[in-house]
């Protein structure tokens, strides 16, 4: 086939799998010119240059929900044609209905399918919101039935109280509950309860007049104030100090709060989302937790399951962290095989977990397939090497670089020193793409304190760090 009069350019994203070179002059003869890009910041650096976009849906429509975001803030108007697995004909059916210009068979590279794609009429679905929707991945049952759930809480005057592991997503899930409910053009507003000290964890929930105590030399609007028409989320509220939990009830019954040195009331419009990694019911048995408090947070109690009791979140996870972290153009699929050990891991760290050994896998690929020599595992001992799916001859699993156990003191030291390498490439990676040491731990998955100490050893070591 003759290739058009007109070539369009064509801006390709697939978190999964690289154009091959066959493939790319197929398209080549449908009058398109591929170019590829592995994030999103990579795509909306592009758009102004491309007339048509290509998009590898997973499991859901929620990457073409951000896509079409990114075209609307910029003001454009592009046809968008998604690619998903040819037996999955209710994905097909959800991305048309959401607003996908055509929908393909993502293994169709054929030049008369994607003539016909670029001759399809517009789509009739309504127009992208310009405040893009936050994404989340609920793609297994559990998830998905824990996500329609929360969509219906989300419309009730109630508070929730969300329980699950540390790492599993609860604040993902508070967001969700925020964005789905009347609220969701009013602030959101969260709070760690363990990480402050007590007495600021009083006036950053309160706030204080001008001249409430030494320091105090302006008036500070609280945290329930600044959620004021919104959602406060108060993370981890097993860790709120006894005394702090006594004045927070009285501002739920009340509706209303005295600033720290003030004498006028306040009047509150805020909805309280509380979540803990506890079982507050034994903490109120022992004396930890206050019962009425308790009972008055959880009116509605939503769990979020660990990673390992949702399996289907795993890959759809990996493919959006890959389309978050991978820089420069990087365009990465992730092989058979790793595949099957990243779902066969436990995941005792959860999502966090899950984040960090993608980071580390990008640190350590240099190609462009991930294979099972880069994920680094915390446990590596809790992930053993699982069956690859069935092929003309079964090949066997290699084992991570981190589980490989030296059997020469030589051998040992050089793991050491590679692992030590691979931290300090991820902590100076962290520091460099953030803002904020704070921000930088939690893209780590640590703490702040833990941060501080290892960024000690490592100027220690003589490694300048910013």
């Amino acid at each position: 086939m003759s290739h058009s009069a007109t070539t369009q350019q064509l801006l390709w994203l697939d978190p999964f799998r690289s154009v091959q070179d066959t493939e790319r002059a197929q398209l080549a003869a449908a009058g398109l010119a591929l170019s590829s890009v592995s994030t999103l910041d990579a795509l909306a650096a592009q758009l102004a240059s491309s007339d048509l976009l290509a998009l590898r849906l997973e499991s859901d429509t929620s990457l073409l929900r951000d896509v079409q975001a990114l075209v609307a803030s910029q003001g454009r108007q592009l046809p968008i044609v998604c690619r998903v697995d040819r037996r999955d004909l209710e994905l097909a059916v959800a991305a048309m209905r959401d607003g996908a210009r055509h929908v393909l068979a993502a293994d169709d590279f054929s030049a008369s399918a994607w003539q016909l794609a670029l001759q399809a009429p517009a789509s009739a679905a309504p127009a992208a919101p310009a405040t893009p929707p936050r994404t989340v991945v609920y793609v297994d049952p559990a998830s998905r039935h824990l996500l329609a759930l929360a969509q219906k809480v989300a419309r009730a005057p109630v508070s929730v109280l969300i329980e699950g592991p540390t790492g599993a997503g609860k604040e993902v899930l508070a967001r969700v509950l925020h964005e789905a409910s009347p609220r969701a053009h009013a602030p959101f507003v969260a709070l760690n309860c363990a990480a402050l000290p007590d007495h600021l964890i009083e006036d950053m929930l309160f706030g204080h007049e001008k001249g409430a105590f030494t320091g105090a030399v302006k008036e500070h609007r609280g945290l329930f104030e600044q959620a004021q028409g919104g959602t406060l989320f108060l993370d981890e509220i097993a860790e709120m100090p006894l005394h702090l939990q006594a004045k927070l009830l009285r501002v739920l019954q009340e509706r209303q709060l005295v600033r720290l040195g003030g004498e006028r009331p306040l009047a509150l419009d805020v909805r309280v989302l509380a979540a803990t990694n506890r079982d507050l019911r034994a903490a109120t048995a022992s004396r930890e937790f206050r019962e009425d408090l308790y009972f008055r947070l959880s009116t509605f109690k939503l769990r979020v399951p660990p990673l390992r009791e949702r399996p289907g979140d795993i890959l759809p996870l990996v493919a959006r962290l890959l389309l978050r972290f991978a820089e420069g153009g990087r365009v990465l699929s992730v092989s058979t095989e790793a595949q099957a050990r990243l779902q066969a891991h436990p995941w005792p760290g959860n999502v966090r977990e899950l984040e960090n050994v993608v980071m580390r896998a990008l640190v350590l690929c240099t190609g462009e397939t991930i294979g099972c020599e880069h994920l680094m595992f915390d446990d590596p001992g809790a992930s053993a090497p699982v069956a690859a799916p069935a092929a003309a001859e079964p090949v066997a699993l290699p084992q991570p670089a981190a589980t490989i156990e030296a059997e020469a003191g030589a051998e040992a030291a050089n793991l050491q020193q590679a692992v030590q390498l691979n931290e300090q490439q991820l902590i100076l990676a962290a520091i460099q793409s953030t803002y904020s040491r704070m921000e930088a731990a939690r893209k780590l998955g640590i703490s702040p304190r833990t941060l501080r100490y290892k960024l000690a050893k490592l100027k220690g070591s003589g490694l300048a760090v910013a």
